[in-house]
């Protein structure tokens, strides 16, 4: 996919310590103080808790990209890939996980991202891409996607209409944003294309090209060269529970998908989608309490073929690969279901079970 654009890699500023709380030791003319002091520290704790943003649960989901290879025209795998970002965007998918069948290398993938013709480019190099296309706001689209053969088809597929794909005329708490290269003379930060009539000034020095969210705050006058603030692409969601999009993550094999895994602690449940699975009623269904819930998709020969052909689970059973492995379309009537309609089938089925788990946590 050649280079593309990355979010800034923001991380929260370290919070200032008043050096005397930290240092209090016991006072010999006094022998409750260190007691006061203590108490006094865990009330500030207590109150930074409180106001600092609840990191909320996630929900992933892994495919593979050999679906893109089954199509039989660039305008067919094009609109594919759009139904795919549809169903991500309708069940407010956080992540969704690309991953190759086939024990390939990171290398082979960026190999074949960067070729700027159809020739030689994988499914999953072409799946990312336009996933990545459609996730981003129509302002940005310019700025951070070169013009390549692979997008030709786009503009066939319906918006995504994601509460983060602003019009020009809306305005909202948090608005994505592009780095420019002008500058606001004495300012000390950057300006940013946020898809309004007038780009804004940021609080931080960055390079041109950078994808960034930003905190509108309420001040609506663009003339006034208030800095503004970037925060993490997460804040909207911890914030306000607005759903913001969802990240591209590219796998070598489906081992990767779990090992490389983007949140810290990696995903503590992990569900296989396949008509070889337990057959529950969704009603029925108990998920257990999750920090970071994963989905897993097969392709034409589902999840077994994925699992076989990756080098490090060959031979495994699909139970020892995944939490639970369940079938979400019993008593089909086509003897296959394309991925595409598997994942609109399955995030329905799943929708009320993980609502339910999110109320445990």
């Amino acid at each position: 996919m050649g280079k593309k654009k990355k979010r800034a890699e923001l991380e929260p500023e370290p919070e200032l310590v008043d050096d005397r709380e930290t240092r209090n030791e016991p006072d010999p003319a006094n022998g409750d103080s260190n007691e006061k002091t203590k108490k006094k520290k865990k009330k500030k704790r207590d109150k930074e808790n409180d106001d600092a943003p609840m990191e909320l649960p996630t929900v992933s989901i892994a495919l593979p990209g050999s679906i893109i290879d089954n199509t039989q025209s660039y305008e067919l795998a094009t609109r594919l890939a759009g139904q795919l970002a549809r169903a991500m965007t309708i069940f407010r998918i956080d992540e969704v996980v690309v991953f190759d069948n086939k024990s390939s290398s990171e290398n082979n993938y960026r190999a074949s991202a960067a070729n700027n013709s159809d020739e030689g480019e994988s499914g999953t190099a072409f799946l990312i891409r336009i996933l990545r296309y459609l996730e981003t706001p129509q302002y940005l689209r310019k700025t951070l996607f070169p013009m390549h053969s692979s997008l030709r088809f786009v503009g066939l597929l319906p918006p995504l209409d994601a509460p983060h794909h602003l019009r020009k005329h809306e305005w909202a708490p948090y608005r994505e944003g592009v780095t420019v290269k002008g500058r606001v003379p004495n300012s000390g930060g950057t300006l940013v294309d946020v898809g309004l009539s007038k780009d804004v000034l940021i609080d931080q020095v960055l390079e041109p090209g950078v994808r960034v969210t930003v905190a509108m705050g309420t001040n609506r006058n663009l003339d006034d060269d208030i800095p503004r603030q970037v925060v993490l692409s997460s804040r909207p969601k911890e914030e306000s529970g607005m759903y913001w999009g969802y990240k591209v993550r590219y796998a070598s094999n489906i081992n990767s998908v779990f090992k490389d895994c983007s949140y810290e602690g990696g995903y503590d449940y992990v569900i296989g989608t396949s008509e070889h699975g337990d057959i529950i009623n969704s009603s029925e269904l108990a998920l257990p309490a999750f920090r970071h819930l994963l989905i897993a998709f097969g392709g034409l020969a589902g999840l077994e073929e994925s699992i076989e052909a990756d080098d490090n689970l060959k031979g495994k059973k699909m139970r020892e690969v995944f939490d639970s492995y369940f079938n979400t379309c019993p008593h089909q009537g086509s003897r296959t279901i394309r991925t595409e309609e598997a994942m609109f089938i399955s995030l329905q089925y799943f929708q009320e079970p993980i609502s339910r788990a999110l109320q445990k946590s």
